[in-house]
């Protein structure tokens, strides 16, 4: 197939996709139909693999003495928010746009990446090659992508699919979520009874907002910290004896989310657990092949703020892939036909006989 084909094939796979709802833990019928298009158009059908609702095909003449490069996106989406103009669940295609839920982030970056697998399978590559269609990837769920990587041999390195506008993110800040409590000591309100804790407490959220780590990421910033929730009190008249607040905290890489628990916990006195420490900060090197690469196209690597599967991968990674991520979980959400041509083309100019370790 030549690209032109390859172009019109994945855009009419994502108009099928975007009409077939997939919401996290409900992507049966998306797998399904992945599923039968790698059955349709790739012709090793014993290297094609599914777990869960997770498929996966493998590359043939499979070395084990190779590097495995792994092209991975997800086919959940969230659910649609208020505000759509029209139906979510239909492909509305207009000059270049597609409208639907999904068309963004990241129904474009799986068509893509899964057409320049065809590509790229037809041709003696020095590494092999895998594309994995995850699930539930919007709600970090254990049964997306971390229930594969067991099956599959060893990664060298993935390409991961998420609106970046077709530039590298050599670095993603990964996310810990922190339970935390304050106490005090029950009273009536109208007497001078009591210890609040929503008084206490807004010293220690002062201290969350104010709070600096030390080592700042050329590539992603600071570890950032920001209250989120609160909870506190049974009714009006009774002064609450605890007050509940909830921590969004994004760490760079020069921390792991440990060690990030423990500094606080260290500094900033409140009852204090995480929720998981699953979501790691993920970078790959600005001198690997893939990055040189992606300059000598004229590519710009970054640093992202979102958070993607690259923080269950145990292994190098860079994530990149059409669209726009301001457009994701939005209503009217879109994509355009032309960044959909514009990746397949430069997924394949940039892996395309690539040398990785």
């Amino acid at each position: 197939m030549n690209t032109d084909e390859l172009y019109y094939q994945a855009v009419d796979l994502l108009k099928i996709l975007i009409e077939i709802p997939s919401l996290s833990r409900e992507e049966s019928r998306a797998a399904d139909r992945v599923e039968k298009y790698l059955k349709d158009t790739y012709p090793h059908h014993n290297l094609i693999f599914r777990k869960g609702n997770n498929i996966w095909a493998v590359s043939p003449q499979f070395d084990k003495n190779r590097p495995t490069l792994l092209l991975n996106s997800h086919i959940d989406t969230v659910k649609p928010v208020s505000g759509w103009e029209n139906d979510p669940y239909t492909a509305i295609e207009t000059e270049d746009r597609i409208f639907g839920l999904g068309s963004n982030d990241a129904g474009a970056s799986l068509v893509s990446l899964l057409h320049a697998f065809l590509f790229l399978s037809e041709r003696q590559q020095p590494y092999n090659l895998i594309f994995l269609a995850s699930a539930e990837e919007e709600i970090s769920g254990k049964n997306g992508i971390e229930a594969v990587l067991s099956e599959l041999p060893p990664i060298a390195l993935a390409v991961v699919g998420e609106p970046t506008e077709m530039q590298p993110a050599t670095g993603e800040k990964g996310l810990m979520v922190l339970d935390c409590s304050v106490y005090g000591k029950s009273g009536h309100a109208a007497r001078n009874e009591g210890e609040n804790a929503i008084y206490k407490a807004l010293n220690i959220i002062e201290n969350f907002r104010d709070f600096e780590f030390p080592k700042v990421s050329e590539q992603l910033g600071t570890v950032k910290l920001s209250v989120t929730q609160i909870q506190a009190g049974t009714q009006h008249n009774v002064i609450p004896d605890r007050c509940d607040f909830v921590v969004d905290v994004r760490t760079n890489e020069l921390y792991k989310n440990e060690e990030v628990l423990r500094i606080l916990q260290e500094n900033i006195k409140c009852d204090m657990k995480a929720r998981s420490f699953r979501l790691n900060s993920s970078r790959i090197d600005i001198d690997h092949p893939i990055i040189i690469r992606a300059k000598m196209l004229g590519l710009h690597p970054f640093g992202s703020p979102t958070l993607s599967d690259q923080a269950l991968m145990p292994f190098t990674s860079v994530k990149i892939g059409p669209g726009n991520s301001s457009r994701s979980h939005t209503a009217n959400e879109f994509i355009l036909k032309s960044e959909i041509r514009e990746a397949i083309d430069l997924y394949i100019k940039l892996l395309d006989q690539l040398t990785i370790q």
